[in-house]
């Protein structure tokens, strides 16, 4: 008898459980963002040009190294801080410069970055700066888009790719 009073309780207790994590799993309703927006984000992974460039070794830095160590170009390690720019319409909304990882500053800039804007017809700019001209961009790209309510636009930069690329992402 005390067996069943105890198996009832904790069919009791879990089933209880179970109801809260079923109501809290669908309630309240979570929005990204509004219902009447959409999404552009902005991503890349790019590393500036060398910080200094290369210059041919002299004869005295190539008796320092071991005849399989000695190269035609001595280049630095370090790279220049990578500016990126992204226009809304005409304004700027995103401006920044992006420094470049790791311990010797060698590594790719990286940038994930999330706009909510209203749906609708816009007009988007990209730019990118990798190298160590004081004005300018090395990189820019255009386009005007028509975006739907709940949309995800992305922009993404891939050099091999040529540059920036536009797209909607897709389930």
């Amino acid at each position: 008898m005390l067996s069943a009073i105890k198996i009832a309780g904790q069919v009791a207790i879990y089933a209880a459980i179970m109801a809260v994590i079923g109501y809290f799993s669908d309630t309240p309703a979570y929005r990204h963002f509004p219902a009447d927006s959409a999404l552009i984000k902005l991503a890349l992974v790019h590393g500036g040009q060398s910080k200094g460039g290369c210059r041919e070794p002299t004869p005295e830095d190539l008796e320092k190294l071991a005849p399989n160590m000695r190269r035609k170009l001595i280049c630095e390690r370090e790279r220049l801080p990578v500016a990126v720019e992204l226009e809304l319409d005409g304004k700027v909304v995103f401006s920044e410069t992006l420094e470049p990882t790791g311990l010797r500053s060698d590594g790719p800039a990286r940038l994930y970055q999330s706009f909510p804007i209203p749906a609708g017809p816009h007009t988007l700019a990209a730019r990118m700066r990798d190298s160590d001209r004081a004005e300018g961009f090395d990189y820019e790209a255009h386009t005007e888009v028509a975006l739907r309510p709940g949309v995800l636009f992305v922009i993404q930069f891939r050099a091999e790719g040529g540059g920036f690329l536009f797209h909607e992402a897709t389930d």
